[in-house]
């Protein structure tokens, strides 16, 4: 049973490091490089992420620095940051580029809490598959005589902690995202 609770706790804990790793790429009203971490530039025809062929910096709340290590693929960055849905204009200033961000609109603004919260929903349905998947396991356990009625019960009551405690870990990350981005 331990090693079925193990397991689960496991999958919700990558779950939950995924959701993070995609809310940190949706902007807020201050220029982070993360937001970047979904750019794919097409490098001698192939789709390589951003921060394998340049530094990302801000120097301050507005300006985003991109540094390319090969100066020669900077123009494909540009074109890819261009044809991104983020909305930004680089400007090439021959070995960098400079990346103004823009504050955002009250318009914005909600539409990326909204995302986030997709994204959250998201989060909270894998979290979910895991727990179901967990009872399953015990469920089969329980069949094979390998539990009694009231350890498969107290199996699924521990699960169920779990869940909970992933699902508040998310709402939580969320609420704080969207201080963020209402932020003004």
């Amino acid at each position: 049973m331990k090693a079925v609770l193990d397991e689960a706790r496991t999958r919700m804990q990558k779950s939950l490091e995924a959701f993070e790793n995609n809310i940190a790429a949706v902007r807020t009203g201050r220029a982070n490089p993360a937001i970047l971490n979904r750019i794919q530039v097409n490098y001698y025809g192939a789709q390589t992420p951003l921060n394998q062929l340049a530094t990302v910096s801000s120097p301050d709340a507005r300006t985003l620095v991109i540094t390319p290590f090969d100066k020669s693929v900077a123009k494909d960055i540009e074109k890819a940051i261009r044809e991104s849905d983020l909305g930004f204009n680089p400007n090439n200033r021959g070995d960098s580029l400079f990346i103004s961000v823009p504050p955002l609109n009250d318009e914005r603004r909600r539409a990326l809490v909204k995302q986030v919260k997709t994204m959250a929903e998201e989060a909270r349905v894998a979290v979910r598959n895991v727990r179901r998947d967990a009872n399953e396991e015990l469920k089969e356990m329980r069949k094979e005589n390998l539990l009694t009625d009231d350890e498969l019960r107290q199996g699924e009551n521990d699960v169920q902690r779990l869940t909970d405690e992933f699902v508040g870990q998310i709402d939580k990350r969320v609420k704080s995202k969207e201080e963020d981005i209402m932020a003004v």
